[in-house]
């Protein structure tokens, strides 16, 4: 696949590296790297090396091959499925599990479970890679997710995803003491500038996210809250709360690097998902429940 740029006057004089993979988001800079040094970026038609500075109008075109797709093998595992229909699926995820395979992540997927329980009854939409998948949440984050079986269901739900009419709602415990009892959180998410696996909030790239939370209950140091999404960026609520100076309790990217208690990633949990149903058109909404470590974590906060 063969994309082509032109470079803008506030991109003059980045690293040809930094520039591609700023431009072309899903790819990160180590792989820009091997492009470079595979010939398959050319500036003004020349192959350059990693370190060149891009100039105004210099003509960017990347030739990305053709990806090997792997064989997603699938796999017999224990799924918590709140609820199952010929359309849809909906998963209660546990912690520490990855959503759909990745080039070196290939086995002990969500995707690899749900293709042994449900054999060939998956939407083909987003590829062999990501069968069934119309969203995801992140590998430490709990709870609710929906799968689709067809692809009627998927363009439907992935419809509602995108007209924002799906109800999310969220919670989690954040570092230090709201004040308010809520609050909205409307800031652009895109890439991190200079660290290509982190989000941030940004102006001029970012797209458009908004997170409400509302306050549950309040710690000596820490606050629990829920947190409802209009729009479903990546880490979204993980870069939000971390925005307002309010980190995710036990989120290492974001937030602080030590945590005063044994977690495993970011105290988040996808608690409600509410939908209307592709096929008999009735509002759907399920909950939840809290998973184990949260609710002994909420128990010692209470102390």
């Amino acid at each position: 696949m063969r994309q082509c740029f032109r470079v803008l006057e506030d991109q003059e004089g980045m690293r040809i590296d930094s520039y591609v993979a700023e431009v072309c988001e899903n790819l990160s800079r180590s792989y820009v790297q091997k492009l470079l040094k595979d010939g398959e970026i050319l500036v003004n038609g020349k192959t350059v090396k990693s370190s060149f500075k891009v100039c105004v109008k210099d003509e960017i075109e990347v030739e990305i091959p053709e990806a090997v797709k792997p064989e997603i093998v699938a796999e017999d595992m224990e799924l918590s499925i709140l609820y199952e229909d010929q359309d849809v699926i909906l998963v209660n995820k546990p912690k520490g599990m990855v959503v759909h395979p990745a080039p070196g992540h290939l086995s002990g997927t969500l995707v690899n479970g749900l293709m042994a329980h449900c054999q060939d009854q998956l939407s083909g939409i987003n590829g062999s890679l990501r069968p069934g998948i119309v969203h995801r949440i992140d590998k430490d984050t709990t709870g609710l997710l929906i799968v689709c079986k067809n692809d009627v269901s998927h363009n439907a739900i992935a419809a509602q995803l995108k007209e924002h009419s799906i109800s999310r709602k969220y919670l989690a415990i954040v570092h230090g003491v709201i004040k308010e009892e809520q609050g909205t959180i409307d800031a652009p998410i895109g890439r991190h500038p200079t660290e290509r696996k982190k989000m941030s909030i940004n102006e001029k790239n970012g797209r458009h996210a908004i997170t409400h939370y509302r306050v549950l209950e309040r710690f000596q140091k820490y606050t629990y809250i829920e947190c409802q999404l209009e729009t479903g960026r990546t880490h979204q609520i993980r870069v939000h709360m971390a925005s307002i100076h309010h980190p995710l309790l036990g989120d290492m990217v974001y937030g602080p690097q030590k945590c005063p208690y044994s977690l495993e990633g970011q105290t988040l949990h996808a608690a409600v998902f509410g939908f209307v149903h592709p096929r008999t058109g009735e509002y759907l909404e399920l909950t939840a429940p809290l998973p184990e470590y949260f609710q002994t974590l909420l128990q010692k906060l209470r102390q």
